[in-house]
């Protein structure tokens, strides 16, 4: 395939320590995490415009039977002009480096993270 080469998507805790190999750090919530300074954060971005709504976000509350949906849900949402704009954006820091999807979360791996590192790797 011709063009830019897809690059890395990792996903972590924003409270962990920043390593060597997180390449762009962009802290994917809605909402700032609790107890953290921006500086602690070692953020490149913070991209709320991707985060799931209000809504969704309270009735999914990280219920791991419920990611299934919550990802068909969220996807759905991704479709939404703000969102769209922030995904293409996301997709540009992906371009031939690694990009670090940060989430607050204690589950990560069943986040809204972990949805858009699935979507960004595709």
């Amino acid at each position: 395939m011709a063009g830019k080469s897809k690059g890395k998507v990792q996903v972590r805790r924003v409270y962990e320590e920043p390593a060597g190999d997180d390449g762009a750090r962009v802290l994917v919530d809605r909402i700032w995490p609790r107890g953290l300074t921006k500086a602690k954060a070692n953020l490149d971005e913070w991209c709320k415009q991707v985060a799931p709504s209000r809504e969704l976000r309270t009735w999914y509350r990280h219920d791991p039977e419920l990611f299934a949906e919550f990802g068909r849900r969220y996807r759905s949402e991704l479709a939404d002009p703000e969102r769209a704009a922030a995904m293409t954006h996301l997709r540009e820091l992906t371009q031939g480096g690694v990009l670090t999807l940060l989430t607050a979360t204690k589950q990560p791996e069943i986040s809204e993270a972990a949805v858009l590192a699935e979507l960004l790797q595709q």
